[in-house]
C-alpha cells in the first residue's frame, strides 16, 4: 500500500520508520473508506448496547441499522441524559447508558447549572484515546526531522478530582490519562521522551509541579527539541512563572541541592537522580539571560536553543495568545496537533506545521460515530443532519457523536467548518464553542451566567441607591494569568457619594462567586486565571459604542449592547473612558465537587 501522508507534500524530509509507516497506514486505510467505517461504528455501537434501558425506550432493541437509528433516537443535549448520568453516578450498576460498565466520569468543562458535566467513559476508551495518541508523531516526524534525538519540555499537571456517591471517579480527561497504566508504565519511545518525571506530572500541588518541571527543562536545555502545554496559555504561564521565580531555580543549579519549597517526597526522590551536582556555568548563564525583566523578547529559544517548535493548542478561544507565544519565542512554528475533548477523541491534524489560521483536523472516523447539524439550522426542531462522508466545504456545522460508552446524538456544543477532504475523511477547522461568552483556559462562560453574576453583584450597590444601567466584558490574556474584564456604567444617585474602591472590589468577588465551578476552580486551584477587574466607564459611553456601532452600518432599531467585545477600536473607545478600576481581593470559595 502505497502512503500517501508521506508523499504529498514537500515539506516531507526523510522515509518514515517501519513503526511510523504502520501508524501513517493506518491513517490512509481509515480516511479512504470513511463511510464504511462510520457504518461499522454505529453497528457495532447498537449491537453492544441495544439491552440498555435508553435504547430500548426509543424501540432499537434488535436494529442496528443507522437508518433505524437515526429516525428513533432524537438529537440531545446534556440536560435530556442528566437523570440517567445522576443514577449512575449515585451506584446503580445497571444496563442504563451501556453494556460495558462505566469506569469513570470525564468532567467536561462546559458546565450545567453552573457545575462540571459528567461524561460517561468505559475501560475500552482508554485504548481508543491511546490509539490517537500513538498517530501524532508519526505525522509529526514527516516534517520535523531528528525529533527521536531530543526531548519534550512539556509543561502537564493532573487537575482535582472528585469521587461520585457511588465511588466512581469523577476527573478531567488529561487527568484520567497521566494517572492511567497506559501513561506511568508507556513504553520507552524515543520520539516521546520528557524532561520532566512522572513524579513531577502526578504532583497534586500545581506549584511544586510547575517548578520542578521547568527546574527540569532548564537543567536538560540543550536536549529539549519541543516545548509545549495542552493550551497556549499555559505554555505563558509556565513562561511568566520562570519570570518570577528564575533567581530560586539558578540557586538550585548552582547549588546542586532542591529547594525546600519543594516538599513531595516522591519528586525529592525522582529529583535526586537527576540535580546531582552544581552547575555553575549553567546558572551564570541562566542569570545572563533572564536578568533583562524588560527585555524576555525570544526568551524561549535563547533559553532552549534547539526548540523545533512549540506543542500547543492555539485553535479557538486560545488564538488570542499567538502574538505573545511569537514574542516569546521569536516566532517558532506552533503545532497543534489533535483534536479531542471529554466525551470523545476526535481526529488530528495532518499538516501539524501549517500557520495556526489554518489548522484542519482530520475527524478519525474509527472513534465515535459522528453526524453534523447545519449550523444556520442548528435550532430547526425538523433539521435532517449529515453523515460524516457528506458534510459540504465551507459550510459550518454543530457537532453531534454517538460513543462505545453510551451517548446518543449527543450534541458536544462545538462549531465546526468544513475546510477540505483528506482521502473521503473531511478535515475540520475549529470555530468556536456555542454560547461560549469569556473564555481564559478551560473555563468557560456564557451569557445567562455573565448577566447573573453582573445582577448578584449590583445588589451590593443598591443601599447606595447606584444601579449598573449597561455592561460589556472581555477576557483580557495580556496578563498572564488572563483574566476577566467587565466594563460597568453606573447611575449613581448621589454623585457626591460614589461607590467606595472597597465596594466595588466586593462587586469582583460577587462576580466571581456567582461564576461557575470551572472558573472558580481556575482561580483558586490552578491559578490559571487572574482576579476578575471591573472598569467604572462614564456616563454616556454606551451610547458612544452605539453611535460607533451605527456609523459602521449598524441598524439602530436591532442593536444590542454587545456582552462581550474584541474588536480593537471599540476595546480603545472603552478605555478611553474608564473612570476607575476595581479588582476582586480575595479568592473566590471553591472545594472539589461531592457528587449527589
Amino acid at each position: 500500500m502505497t502512503v500517501d501522508l508521506a508523499l504529498n507534500s514537500p515539506m516531507i524530509h526523510s522515509p518514515p520508520s517501519d513503526k511510523d509507516l504502520k501508524a501513517l497506514r493506518f491513517i490512509e486505510e481509515m480516511t479512504r473508506n470513511v463511510d464504511f467505517v462510520q457504518k461499522k461504528v454505529i453497528k457495532e455501537i447498537l449491537s453492544r448496547n441495544s439491552e440498555t434501558e435508553y435504547l430500548k425506550r426509543f424501540g432499537l432493541k434488535g436494529f442496528t441499522d443507522r437508518k433505524t437509528f437515526k429516525t428513533k433516537v432524537p438529537v440531545i443535549t446534556y440536560d435530556d441524559i442528566k437523570p440517567e448520568i445522576q443514577r449512575i453516578a449515585n451506584g446503580d450498576r445497571s444496563m442504563i447508558l451501556s453494556s460495558h460498565p462505566i469506569t469513570e466520569f470525564l468532567t467536561s468543562s462546559g458546565t450545567s447549572a453552573g457545575e462540571r458535566k459528567l461524561m460517561p467513559t468505559i475501560e475500552e476508551d482508554m485504548d481508543r484515546r491511546q490509539l490517537l495518541y500513538s498517530l501524532q508523531m508519526p505525522v509529526m516526524n514527516l516534517y520535523v526531522p531528528g525529533l527521536g534525538k531530543g526531548k519534550a519540555l512539556h509543561f502537564l499537571f493532573v487537575k482535582s478530582e472528585s469521587k461520585t456517591p457511588g465511588g466512581l471517579p469523577a476527573r478531567p480527561v488529561l487527568t484520567s490519562y497521566y494517572k492511567s497504566e497506559h501513561f506511568k508504565r508507556r513504553p520507552y519511545d524515543p520520539y516521546n521522551v520528557y524532561t520532566s518525571p512522572n513524579e513531577a506530572i502526578l504532583c497534586p500541588d500545581s506549584s511544586q509541579s510547575m517548578y520542578t518541571q521547568m527546574l527540569c527543562g532548564l537543567l536538560m536545555r540543550h536536549e529539549v527539541l519541543r516545548l509545549g502545554a495542552v493550551f497556549a496559555s499555559g505554555l505563558l504561564r509556565a513562561i511568566r512563572f520562570l519570570q518570577t521565580n528564575w533567581r530560586e531555580l539558578v540557586n538550585d543549579i548552582s547549588t546542586g541541592t532542591l529547594s525546600s519549597r519543594i516538599s513531595d517526597p516522591a519528586i525529592r526522590e525522582s529529583m535526586s537522580k537527576i540535580l546531582t551536582k552544581p552547575d555553575q556555568e549553567l546558572a551564570d548563564y541562566i542569570t545572563s539571560v533572564c536578568c533583562h525583566d524588560n527585555n524576555w523578547e525570544g526568551i524561549i529559544t535563547k533559553i532552549w536553543p534547539n526548540t523545533k517548535y512549540l506543542d500547543v493548542i492555539v485553535t479557538g478561544a486560545m488564538a488570542q495568545y499567538i502574538p505573545m507565544l511569537e514574542y516569546y519565542s521569536g516566532g517558532l512554528p506552533m503545532a497543534c496537533t489533535m483534536y479531542a475533548s471529554s466525551e470523545s477523541y476526535f481526529g488530528i491534524n495532518l499538516k501539524p506545521m501549517c500557520k495556526p489560521s489554518e489548522v484542519s483536523y482530520t475527524i478519525m472516523p474509527n472513534m465515535a460515530y459522528f453526524e453534523f447539524l447545519p449550523y444556520e439550522d442548528a435550532t430547526d426542531e425538523g433539521t435532517e443532519l449529515v453523515e460524516l462522508a457528506d458534510v459540504e466545504v465551507g459550510k459550518e456545522y454543530e457537532l453531534v457523536i454517538t460513543t462505545y460508552a453510551g451517548l446518543y446524538r449527543y450534541r458536544v456544543g462545538d462549531i465546526l467548518q468544513v475546510t477540505g477532504f483528506y482521502n473521503s475523511a473531511p478535515q475540520f477547522k475549529f470555530v468556536r464553542r456555542k454560547n461560549v461568552l469569556l473564555s481564559i483556559e478551560s473555563d468557560k462562560t456564557d451569557e445567562a451566567e455573565l448577566q447573573k453574576a453582573v445582577e448578584n453583584a449590583s445588589m451590593l450597590l443598591k443601599d447606595q441607591g447606584t444601579r449598573v444601567i449597561e455592561y460589556t466584558s472581555y477576557a483580557d490574556t495580556k496578563t498572564i494569568p488572563g483574566h476577566y474584564v467587565i466594563y460597568w456604567e453606573l447611575l449613581v444617585k448621589d454623585r457626591d457619594n460614589p461607590p467606595s474602591d472597597e465596594v466595588m472590589a466586593k462587586c469582583c468577588l460577587e462576580m466571581e462567586e456567582s461564576l461557575n465551578s470551572v472558573y472558580r476552580q481556575s482561580r483558586v486551584a490552578d491559578k490559571s486565571v487572574g482576579p476578575l477587574e471591573i472598569r467604572v466607564v462614564k456616563n454616556g459611553t454606551f451610547e458612544e459604542l452605539m453611535d460607533y456601532a451605527i456609523s459602521r452600518g449598524a441598524s439602530i432599531n436591532q442593536y444590542k449592547v454587545p456582552r462581550c467585545v474584541s474588536f480593537t477600536p471599540i476595546m480603545e473607545l472603552l478605555d478611553s473612558r474608564v473612570a476607575s478600576k476595581h479588582f476582586s481581593p480575595a479568592l473566590p470559595q471553591w472545594s472539589p465537587e461531592r457528587r449527589s
